[in-house]
This record gives C-alpha cells, sequence and structure tokens, in this order.
C-alpha cells in the first residue's frame, strides 16, 4: 500500500511497450462494486478468494506490466503461481506510505488505527514479498520516473 504500484506500472509498461493491468481493477470490474464494498458486504476472505482467482488467470493469459493487490502475496498458491516470473518488490517505508497513502480514506484495512494498522501489515508482508521478488526496489523519496528507470535496466536480458 503506498509504494507506487499503479503509477509506477504505468509509466513502466508504457516504457516497455506493452500494456498496463491491475488485478483489483479487474476484481472490482468482475464483482461490478469497488474493493472497500467487497470487504464491507462479502468480508475480506470472499475478496482474497476473487483476488487469487484473478491474479490466477492475469498470469495466464496476460503478458505486459501487471499491478497486484498489495494482500496478494498473503495466499501460498498466489506466491506459487509468480514463480517463474519476474516480480518487482517496490519497497516502501511507513513514512512515505502513509504520506501516499493518506491514513484510510477508501482503504478498508486501515479503517481502524490506520498508522499502527499500516505498520502490522507491512511488517506481516514484506517476507512474503522479498520471498517472491525477483528484483526489490526502493521507492522512498523518488519520483516514479527514476524507479522506472532502475525497474527498466533490472529487466534488461544479461
Amino acid at each position: 500500500m503506498g509504494a507506487g504500484k499503479t503509477t509506477v506500472g504505468e509509466l513502466l509498461a508504457a516504457r516497455l511497450g506493452v500494456t498496463f493491468r491491475d488485478t483489483d481493477a479487474d476484481i472490482e470490474a468482475a464483482a461490478g462494486k469497488p474493493i472497500s464494498e467487497i470487504f464491507i458486504d462479502e468480508g475480506e476472505p470472499h475478496f482474497r478468494s476473487l483476488e487469487e482467482a484473478a491474479v490466477k488467470a492475469a498470469l495466464a493469459a496476460f503478458d505486459g506490466v501487471l499491478a497486484l493487490g498489495g494482500g496478494a502475496i498473503l495466499s501460498e498458491r498466489t506466491r506459487a503461481e509468480l514463480a517463474g516470473h519476474a516480480v518487482v518488490f517496490l519497497s516502501v517505508g511507513l513514512a512515505d506510505a502513509v504520506s501516499r497513502v493518506g491514513l484510510g480514506a477508501g482503504r478498508p484495512l486501515l479503517a481502524i488505527n490506520p498508522r499502527a494498522t499500516l505498520k502490522h501489515l507491512m511488517d506481516q508482508r514484506r517476507p512474503l514479498y522479498e520471498e517472491v521478488a525477483t528484483f526489490t526496489v526502493a521507492t522512498d523519496g523518488r519520483e516514479p520516473e527514476q524507479i522506472v528507470e532502475e525497474i527498466a535496466g533490472l529487466l534488461k536480458p544479461a
């Protein structure tokens, strides 16, 4: 959350001459409502199952820059699906994440005590991101264009 997945992903796709896709947008389109409403109406477990299916489908059929929701890697099956794909972990510190996300507007997981919850989520997820990452790119204090340049350089064939 707040790492810049969509912003960086769109810019990277343009730089590489490929299309961009976001699994959160796929989920919202399939469900016909925003993720925050899915959380409220059906709960997080239902959302996570939709997310798992969306990631699997996108990985199987899409050949461009794909952004996954911040919690997608909580699924062991999703982590396994990511094997063999170039995965870039956009690492962000708490201060930058808070300044980018704000304190909870439209983020169902940040509804109560947003700063502490965000820190907990980051601490919980970081080892999983690192487990699946082909590359880790720090985003703190950097402009999206700088991040894209670094990623493009990392993705060049050796």
